[in-house]
Formats: structure tokens, C-alpha cells, sequence
């Protein structure tokens, strides 16, 4: 590999101007948020409220909160230059390449999310009881997700489509789900724990909790797709740096390996206060309220449902059990309402997961081994896509208890992001024009979120210490 230090200097180039209104910029945003309403939002939170109540609502909405911040400044760089943060690191030292190479592999590479969304799916079509094993119904969400990216041509407008169309099943199922089984004594506690700022029941164990307060929102190297999103959105300086086309439907776009800068002039500022002003406002509506809100059906969802009768789930049957509960309100269509909300929670995020590892994985091999460089950023991106898929099928056959697989995942979400917060504050003072940086109060956020992220490592290796 050649040394990180070597990375072609940026080419110095005008920002180019912002056009269209709020829709030009819609899109990175709600994939953000399709892969946000996951694991943490159905099955760790909700698990958390079955068995303590609704008293700690205020940390998922923490974790969104603060995950807010870090996108801002993720997608800062991006914007300013067309780069992901990943070559931001290779160009502080060559280290950081090895690192995010292993640990955004091994953060997603066990395949808790697509394990989970087989037994959904299996679930919604035949029955928990019914034909066909988890492995079977994993392998036919894989082949979903191989239908949805081996046949679009340009690949990010189907992700794009597919994910809004998800989410809006989910926001409409859950409020639908909650207006059928919550009350207003359920909505009052909930309200209570939200503004129970701080609280933490001592029964719930510490481990737990913080994995469940990393899973809020994105986590880990989840927050880095937004990244190729942008890019391949066209967004600030991202529009410079060509799309991702799959080379088996088309002719693939040249990618540069490096990105541009621009000077701090009167009209690139004028331009760059656009981009990131929209991008700003795209990312608070579409991430962080509709994430937060989303949350807090499940959250109501769980304490309306399961809290009051003492079941406590574990894995994805807490999901089957409230299913089971909505068909007692509603019949049968409450048991498919919940299930179909369910799927369509675990597939967004297992597309996004497969989609966003395939990205990251292209994007630091083509970026930094120049062998690489002989064919195009997207004839990568289609390999990996498929090697992906091969190994979580592979591994499916090897099926661990999801509550388990989700901890594991957070363990190593929290470790890159104990890294890439503060490096990512780094590479937006050194590398970003002036009027293009972090301001105090972005500054301040990202360190709250590092100092947060770096707590919850250093809980998962003392917990892992107590238990050697």
C-alpha cells in the first residue's frame, strides 16, 4: 500500500453553486434515517422499557441528539470536499486505514440485522411456527437486497427510494400501532422519562444500556455512510467527484481518489453558507426529529404493551409478542400491521448495511492501494456488494442469539466512533478553508460525543476484564 502521506494533494477548485430548493438536498438524510430505526429502536430499547419501564426515555433522544452533531461534521467534510472522512484520516496517518478497515468490518460483518429481518419476514408470511428455517428466510432477505442493488443502475436514487418508501411505512405503522394501544397514562409516563434527565435504574445492567444509547439513531461506522450519500447526491463539492454506477448496467463514472478544495473567497462562502445551511436543515428534519420520534412510538409502543403485564421478550420476540398483543385490539390485521412494521424496520437497515459496508469498503481500497486504482471505484463497489452477501449468508448458518450480536456490533460502533469523533473535529480545522470550519458550538458537541463514546469503550473492556 503506498503511504498515506503520498495521497495527491487537493486540487484547488470553485464550490460549486447550490441549485433548486429543499428536495435538491433530500434523500442522504431519510437513508440515514432508514438505517436509524433499526435494532436499537425495535428490539434494545423497547426490551429495555418491557422489563424497567419508560423512566429512561430521555437517553435514546440523547443519543440522536448528539448523533446529530457528529453527521453535521461528517457530512462538513464531504460538502467542503468531496473526499469521505476515511481519506481525511489516511492523510493524518496511514494507521488510521488499518484500523477502520478492521473495525467497520467487524462491527457489521456478523449478520444480526439480516437474522433478525428473516425472522421477520418469516413471521409476516407463514407464522413463527411456520415452513422454512431463520437461515432460509435470512438467506431470502440477502437475495432481496441482491435484487434491489444488482439491478439498479444508478445505485444510490434505488436505495434512496427504497429507504423513504420503508420509513414511511414505519412512521405511519407505529402511529397507527400506538393510537390503538396506548392511553393517556402511558404517554404521561413516557413523557415523565423523558424529562427524567440523567436517570439510569440501577437494575439495568450498564453494558446494556450503553449499547442501547450507541444504537440510538445510526452508530458506529453506520454515521460515515452519509459520506457517499452526499457524494453521490451531488452535494457541496461532492458534485465534483463523479457517481457510483454499476458496472453491469452501465458504463462507470470516473471517480478521482482525492478530492478539492476551495478558497475562501466572497462567492465560494456565499456558495458554501448555501449547501450547508440546506444540508443542516435536511439532516435535522429527516435524521434527527423523525428518528427521535420514531424512537419514542417504540418507546410508547413497548410501555403500552409490554411493561404493564411483565412480559419481557428477549431478541425478536419482543417484536412478535407486541404483534401478537395488537391482533388481541385490532384481529388479525394488528398482527400483520406490527410484523409488516417490523420487517420493514430490520430490512431498511440490513440494505443499508450491506449498501454502506459495500461503499466504505470500495472507497478505502480504491483510495489507498494503488493496484486498485487499474478499474473503477464501482467495479469495487458491485464486488463487495457481493461478497458481502455471500459471507452474511454463509454466516447465517451459524445463527447467535440477536440480543448478543447487537451488544457485540455496539462494543465496536462505540470504539470507532470513541475515534472518529475527535478525528474528524481534527480534519475539519486542518484541512477546511476558513469559514468552512466547526464554530465552538459544534466543536463542543463533537467532544460531549466523544467523551460519551469513549466512557462506553471503556465500560465494554472492563466488563470483558471482570469476565476473563
Amino acid at each position: 500500500m503506498k503511504d498515506a502521506r503520498s495521497l495527491a494533494p487537493f486540487s484547488v477548485i470553485d464550490l460549486p453553486p447550490k441549485t433548486g430548493g429543499f428536495t435538491r438536498v433530500l434523500g442522504p438524510g431519510a437513508i440515514l434515517l432508514g438505517l436509524s430505526i433499526g435494532s436499537g429502536e425495535l428490539i434494545l430499547w423497547p426490551t429495555v422499557v418491557a422489563e424497567y419501564g419508560p423512566g429512561m426515555a430521555w437517553a435514546p433522544l440523547l443519543g440522536v441528539f448528539l448523533q446529530y452533531w457528529v453527521n453535521q461534521e461528517l457530512g462538513r467534510y464531504v460538502l467542503a470536499t468531496g473526499e469521505s472522512v476515511y481519506t481525511g484520516f489516511a492523510r493524518l496517518s496511514r494507521v488510521f486505514v488499518y484500523f477502520f478497515l478492521f473495525v467497520s468490518t467487524a462491527q457489521h460483518l456478523l449478520p444480526a440485522w439480516a437474522l433478525a429481518s428473516g425472522g421477520a419476514l418469516k413471521a409476516l408470511l407463514v407464522g413463527t411456527q411456520g415452513w422454512g428455517s431463520i437461515t432460509f428466510w435470512t438467506w431470502c432477505t440477502f437475495f432481496l437486497v441482491a435484487l434491489s442493488l444488482f439491478l439498479a443502475r444508478f445505485v444510490y436514487r434505488v436505495v434512496e427510494v427504497i429507504m423513504m418508501s420503508l420509513t414511511a411505512i414505519i412512521v405511519m405503522g407505529l402511529v397507527l400501532c400506538v393510537a390503538l394501544v396506548a392511553d393517556t397514562v402511558t404517554w404521561r409516563e413516557v413523557g415523565q422519562g423523558v424529562l427524567n434527565v440523567g436517570f439510569i435504574d440501577p437494575r439495568v445492567g450498564k453494558l446494556h444500556f450503553f449499547a442501547a444509547l450507541v444504537f440510538s439513531g445510526v452508530g458506529g461506522t453506520g454515521n460515515i455512510f452519509l459520506n457517499y450519500y452526499l457524494r453521490d447526491k451531488g452535494e457541496g463539492m461532492g458534485a465534483r467527484m463523479g457517481r457510483i454506477i454499476n458496472p453491469l448496467r452501465g458504463e462507470p463514472e470516473t471517480i478521482p481518489s482525492t478530492g478539492f478544495i476551495f478558497l475562501p473567497t466572497e462567492e465560494n462562502l456565499k456558495r458554501w453558507k448555501a449547501w450547508f445551511t440546506a444540508f443542516r436543515l435536511e439532516q435535522a428534519t429527516t435524521f434527527w426529529f423523525t428518528t427521535s420520534l420514531s424512537i419514542m412510538l417504540f418507546f410508547v409502543a413497548a410501555a403500552a404493551t409490554l411493561y404493564p403485564v411483565g412480559l419481557v421478550p428477549r431478541g425478536f420476540e419482543i417484536a412478535v409478542t407486541q404483534a401478537h398483543i395488537l391482533e388481541g385490539v385490532l384481529g388479525v390485521p394488528g398482527w400483520y400491521l406490527f410484523l409488516l412494521v417490523a420487517f420493514a424496520t430490520l430490512f431498511s437497515t440490513q440494505l443499508a448495511i450491506v449498501d454502506g459496508m459495500a461503499r466504505t469498503l470500495s472507497d478505502i481500497v480504491f483510495v489507498n492501494f494503488k493496484a486498485a486504482q487499474r478499474v473503477s471505484l464501482s467495479f469495487w463497489y458491485i464486488l463487495f456488494v457481493g461478497l458481502w452477501i455471500l459471507v452474511g449468508a454463509l454466516l447465517a448458518l451459524f445463527p447467535v442469539p440477536p440480543l448478543v450480536l447487537f451488544i457485540s456490533n455496539a462494543c465496536f460502533g462505540g470504539l470507532a466512533m470513541a475515534v472518529y469523533c475527535p478525528l474528524t473535529l481534527i480534519i475539519n480545522h486542518r484541512f477546511l478553508p476558513p469559514g468552512a470550519r466547526p464554530g465552538y458550538l459544534s466543536s463542543l458537541f463533537l467532544v460531549m460525543a466523544s467523551v460519551v463514546y469513549v466512557f462506553f469503550i471503556g465500560l465494554c473492556i472492563a466488563t470483558l476484564l471482570k469476565r476473563a
